[in-house]
């Protein structure tokens, strides 16, 4: 995040917040640096960032950004200063105070009057919320309350507090857990060899050190941990805080080493003196064998320090505070009382020798964290933005690079891995023909995006398992085990989808055969024609589906009148499918709404497209509006989920929440982008980039699904909780939506459509590669969505030329 205004964001709302702020070492500058830096990534084109950092007579620093606002609590007439400048300042929208009660200590009067003074809206931060105030205490924390327009507290105690001990209105309050980082999974034992931790259990507690800390209790409680596990080295991570520096030197760390050298635990014991990268202290938090927080303060609302250690999977041990009691309920942690050494090193001995336990207590840890990570954060802190503002901040989630770095880890020489444990690939669940169809498919757009030719070797590997998978009878399998074996499982389910998938991919992957080795398309069009004798056989509707798009893409290049009979035969299936079934209540090809739904009304949009035959086109948009209207609210999608499809002749109240796929996601927006390129409709663009916000956060647990950290996506949404698993279906999914929403893609301004009546449209603009000419790119520019190509007429263009819309 920079302070500097972009160029673009001149007009955009302001956003000013009052806290602590690096180079400063303190927790709330971390604290503040890291959601600053959430917020700016996910929605910088929403409204602006400003930093107006905290400072004393004793705390003076140089800042490396931008500086527009200062407020020194020690100089007279400071607090005063800053408010007038604030008011003056019509594109501040909002001001959010990141409150501790040590930064305005002894200033809590021109504090309130600074509050008091302020125009604009102001959110208050609470990062302590002290119980049973005595009456100054009381009297303060509700003035503050009751001239804040909003209050956020990191926990529920300590709302709970707010509105029992201080009255606070509960309307006001709202609980944002502290933030997380996304972590990167690693294992924990190539860690431990980086670090020369070989053989040692790894015990750790990090954080600015004080005496606040209480570390002492675990040193004491070492020598009885050692006597069963001599293996044991406890890592105190972090330097001295600079306040405690000022005040009274080194004498606590000085303290704790002596104890170490008394204790004789020399050998077990290793300081680490220095401010550690994020990183590198990440990477620390997941060698750790258990993670220590021995605080002896019960009044502590919050720790950033504890919840970096569970969001990295550590089993946590922890006194009583409010947040441990919070977060650690429900075997997602062990709790021991203030600074008792003996009942400490009696559960760091039994977790130690219970390695089964310390995976469960890790693994529900990290679940019980996953909604905090710091873009969930910013997603929470967006939303009580918009409704502070009142419709004057527009929100606008911004589009991620485009990253194939997660499914280049899940691809091993064979194809692309079934499953994953988190982020890591799991071989044990082996290989799909399904997963492997559609990873060449988007293998196939990243490089006719980019032409990046590492690419060509993930298309090689996808391509090969394809052809692996088909049998001599021309039909394929789908289920391959790790050691390359074709499993039970082909024979006792229904492989239809499977096939209709690999058609689909085939047929992309001979669209674009200009662009790709001579020897790989000779192999795909063997494998295609030894299929091809078997496509009418297909039944199924989806697999029908998914065929006639295959076959659409396949017949582009040099129609065939075989191919083109194919896809009528195909697609008059699927129409009296949807006779048979229409109603004027219910527009669909089936008596329930299942999975992959809009697959059917683009595969027959592709129909009318290669055959121009109007029925189709006519049941592609009945179907698809009918459906849009059943999964579209009124700024969000909710797919239906596999926890309960929608039945014509059974009445439901509301959709079941949860078990939303991203592959069904992805489906919709694939086919919004064939329908709004063909007819044009704005409606159908704004409802693509609608679908595309559910992987960032537009869901009803306003959480990312999208892991912008791994570049995986996230398995599934339920009704309470995000499916941590990363597995190929998902991210490839998230791939072929994000890349049908590329803004890299070619502008269709670009190219001037001939208007004399009766003549051949063309293009007179030549194009890259000869294979482009049979093909209508479109880009699609997200910030002015989705108006960019309303003067292009293109759905005459493809009424007169057929040409297919190239999907990228």
């Amino acid at each position: 995040m920079t302070n500097k205004i972009h160029p673009r964001k001149n007009t955009l709302p302001e956003i000013l917040f009052i806290t602590t702020y690096p180079p400063r070492e303190c927790g709330i500058a971390t604290y503040s640096q890291d959601l600053l830096k959430a917020l700016d990534n996910q929605f910088s084109n929403s409204f602006t960032l400003t930093v107006c950092p905290l400072e004393s007579a004793i705390e003076k620093h140089i800042y490396t950004d931008e500086i527009k606002y200062m407020l020194d609590v020690d100089q007279p007439g400071g607090f005063t200063s800053l408010a007038k400048k604030i008011n003056a300042n019509s594109a501040i929208r909002i001001v959010l105070i990141q409150h501790e009660f040590g930064l305005f200590d002894k200033k809590e009067a021109e504090f309130i009057q600074f509050m008091n003074i302020l125009t604009k809206p102001v959110i208050i931060a609470f990062h302590t919320v002290l119980p049973h105030p005595n009456e100054l205490l009381k009297k303060n924390v509700k003035n503050i309350c009751n001239l804040a327009d909003s209050i956020i507290v990191m926990t529920a105690s300590s709302a709970d507090i707010l509105i029992k001990d201080y009255e606070a209105q509960n309307n006001k309050i709202t609980v944002i857990s502290h933030g997380t980082h996304l972590v990167p999974h690693i294992d924990k034992q190539v860690l431990k060899e980086k670090y020369q931790l070989q053989g040692k259990k790894v015990l750790s507690t990090f954080g600015l050190l004080s005496s606040g800390k209480n570390i002492e209790t675990t040193l004491k409680a070492l020598p009885a941990v050692l006597e069963l596990n001599p293996e044991v080295l406890f890592l105190i991570i972090g330097k001295t805080h600079p306040s405690v520096i000022k005040q009274e030197g080194e004498k606590y760390r000085n303290m704790l080493e002596g104890m170490v050298m008394e204790l004789k635990l020399q050998s077990h014991v290793r300081f680490i003196n220095h401010f550690l990268p994020l990183s590198d202290l990440l990477e620390y938090l997941q060698l750790t064998d258990i993670y220590l927080f021995t605080s002896k303060d019960p009044n502590q609302a919050v720790s950033g320090t504890f919840s970096y250690a569970i969001s990295c999977g550590c089993p946590v041990i922890s006194t009583p505070i409010p947040h441990a009691r919070e977060v650690l309920k429900g075997d997602a942690g062990i709790i021991f009382d203030f600074e008792n050494s003996q009942q400490l090193g009696q559960v760091i001995s039994s977790l130690l020798k219970n390695e089964e336990l310390r995976r469960s207590i890790g693994s529900n840890g990290l679940h019980r964290m996953a909604s905090t990570a710091w873009e969930n954060s910013a997603i929470a802190h967006v939303m009580l933005f918009e409704k502070i503002c009142e419709g004057e901040i527009q929100l606008r989630y911004n589009l991620p690079a485009i990253n194939m770095s997660y499914i280049k880890k899940m691809t091993t020489d064979v194809g692309i891995i079934q499953f994953s444990k988190l982020n890591n690939p799991d071989i044990d669940s082996g290989y799909t023909l399904d997963d492997n169809a559609r990873a060449l498919i988007a293998m196939c757009r990243h490089f006719e995006l980019t032409r990046d030719e590492n690419d060509l070797k993930y298309i090689t590997i996808y391509l090969r398992f394809i052809k692996y998978c088909q049998q001599d009878s021309g039909n394929f399998l789908n289920y391959v085990n790790e050691k390359k074996e074709f499993t039970k499982q082909n024979n006792s389910t229904n492989l239809e989808d499977s096939n209709g998938r690999a058609i689909w991919a085939l047929g992309y992957f001979l669209f674009i055969k200009d662009i790709l080795p001579e020897a790989l398309v000779r192999d795909a069009e063997s494998i295609m024609q030894a299929a091809l004798p078997n496509i009418n056989r297909i039944y199924s509707t989806r697999a029908m589906a998914f065929a006639v798009k295959g076959l659409y893409y396949y017949n582009a290049g040099n129609r065939s009148i075989h191919i083109s009979s194919l896809i009528k035969e195909l697609a008059n299936r699927l129409a009296q499918m949807y006779h048979h079934e229409t109603s004027s209540e219910w527009r669909w090809f089936e008596s329930y709404i299942t999975y992959a739904n809009s697959l059917l009304p683009e595969a027959l949009l592709c129909a009318w497209l290669a055959t121009d035959d109007p029925i189709y086109k006519e049941i592609s948009r009945s179907s698809f509006d009918f459906l849009l209207a059943k999964i579209f609210l009124k700024n969000s999608i909710k797919v239906i989920s596999n926890k309960g499809w929608l039945y014509r002749d059974r009445v439901l109240d509301s959709m079941a929440t949860g078990g939303e796929q991203p592959i069904d996601v992805a489906y919709t927006i694939l086919a919004l982008k064939q329908f709004y390129t063909v007819f044009k409709e704005e409606e159908y663009g704004n409802k693509m980039k609608t679908a595309f916000d559910w992987f960032l956060g537009n869901n009803h647990l306003h959480q990312i699904i999208y892991n912008p950290r791994t570049g995986g996506c996230y398995d599934g949404l339920e009704e309470y909780s995000v499916n941590l698993n990363q597995g190929a279906e998902s991210t490839i999914s998230y791939l072929l939506a994000r890349l049908t929403l590329d803004p890299g893609s070619r502008d269709l301004r670009h190219y001037k459509k001939e208007e004399e009546a009766g003549r051949q449209n063309r293009w007179d603009e030549p194009v890259e590669s000869s294979r482009i000419k049979n093909s209508i790119k479109v880009k699609f520019d997200i910030d002015n969505f989705p108006g960019l190509i309303n003067d292009v007429p293109v759905s005459a263009a493809l009424l007169s030329i057929h040409q297919p819309i190239d999907i990228i």
